[in-house]
């Protein structure tokens, strides 16, 4: 996996300089930025060439997870996504693949 550092703006004006690694923790995000944060992610790591990603949401109430699995079924980049494994975060974390460009 490539490791570079990217620029993710969010709708309220902030921007959050983040290793673009393919793991994305969310515990330091408040919930209203979750939405464009996970997308613009997502678009981040595709410009940086990685397409397996782990989003850690934690395990709490599940909230957070169907947000994120909700994202992620209607982003056109992605091509599966699941719960992680208890190697991987478990309930906690959902693994994501991202389609690769063609040719």
């Amino acid at each position: 996996m490539r490791n570079a550092t990217g620029l993710i703006r969010q709708d309220c004006g902030k921007v959050f300089q983040m290793i673009i690694d393919g793991q994305l923790d969310l515990h330091t995000f408040r919930p209203a930025e979750v939405k464009t944060l996970v997308a613009d992610y997502i678009d981040a790591c595709l410009e940086h060439q990685v397409y397996d990603l782990r989003i850690i949401h934690g395990k709490g109430m599940g909230v957070l997870k169907a947000t994120v699995q909700s994202i992620l079924s209607r982003h056109p980049a992605v091509a599966e996504f699941h719960t992680a494994d208890e190697t991987a975060g478990g309930w906690g974390a959902t693994l994501v693949t991202l389609h690769r460009p063609r040719g």
